[in-house]
């Protein structure tokens, strides 16, 4: 993990993931990337140079000033955090677009954003912005709901359908429990429409451990309605500090992130959830 990338509009909910994604770059040594975007309908993304090609002036004005603002709160960013790397990134057009060109051109690790769920207030990522971001995004994503310290991270809630033990998401997973210690409870949701005997899936669940590395960990079936409701009441159950989720893109669990599951989940869940796609 080198390098973390942090949309934020300065929200108290971005304030909040940025506090995290620093705590935790200082314990893996890795650089950040705040990333703040000057919404404009007219382009998707655009890097800011300088020189903006404004229709008119005061639309042009209302930009720069967009931008000298964002200026100043970088600067209060990085005085709160200092000892970590910290780049920043102004861009004009839409949130999503530029998140995802980022992703690219900086060959992010994780991405990491403060979201409020589906009730909230609108912020810059926000609803339909955090929801593209998780399904689409070709990096682990880590949302952030409230203050959360990254430093007190001691129980992992790992829901899964897989068999396969390779992707970037496992080598966060164990890079977290390497620098953190945290013990990884790895479980399968039963439902009623998707049903595996226990026998079967801790068998499995133990084979996936052995195979990705995982060293601290246990094994659980859990049952429930949906997908979505056993992650969330498991969570709690175990108290986690940090949902995580994968998806194979087949069957089972395989829609928890190319479909509504994940975003299910990062939507009425108030711990951190950190999602990942496979296909990627």
């Amino acid at each position: 993990m080198k390098t973390i990338l942090i949309p934020t509009d300065f929200s108290e909910l971005a304030k909040n993931a940025t506090d995290l994604a620093a705590n935790l770059a200082k314990k893996v040594n890795a650089e950040i990337i705040l990333l703040h975007v000057v919404e404009d309908a007219s382009v998707s993304s655009v890097q800011y140079t300088g020189e903006l090609a404004m229709p008119n002036m005061q639309d042009r004005l209302f930009i720069y000033k967009l931008i000298e603002n964002a200026k100043r709160e970088f600067n209060n960013v990085k005085e709160k955090h200092k000892g970590v790397e910290i780049k920043e990134e102004i861009r004009v057009g839409n949130p999503y677009y530029s998140v995802q060109d980022m992703i690219g051109e900086y060959e992010i690790d994780l991405v990491v954003m403060g979201t409020k769920g589906a009730t909230g207030a609108k912020e810059l990522f926000i609803g339909s912005n955090a929801e593209k971001v998780v399904r689409h995004a070709k990096c682990p994503v880590l949302t952030v709901h409230g203050p959360a310290d990254i430093n007190k991270l001691k129980n992992i809630a790992f829901a899964t359908g897989l068999k396969d033990a390779q992707g970037k998401h496992i080598e966060i997973i164990k890079t977290i429990g390497e620098f953190f210690d945290v013990n990884t409870h790895i479980v399968r949701i039963n439902t009623p429409n998707n049903f595996q005997t226990d026998v079967d899936s801790v068998r499995e669940l133990h084979e996936y451990a052995k195979e990705s590395g995982i060293k601290k960990y246990e094994v659980r079936v859990f049952n429930d309605v949906t997908e979505e409701e056993g992650i969330i009441h498991f969570a709690e159950e175990i108290d986690a500090d940090l949902i995580v989720m994968a998806t194979h893109g087949r069957k089972g669990l395989a829609h928890l992130v190319a479909g509504s599951i994940a975003e299910e989940v990062v939507n009425h869940s108030k711990r951190p959830v950190l999602t990942f796609s496979m296909k990627h």
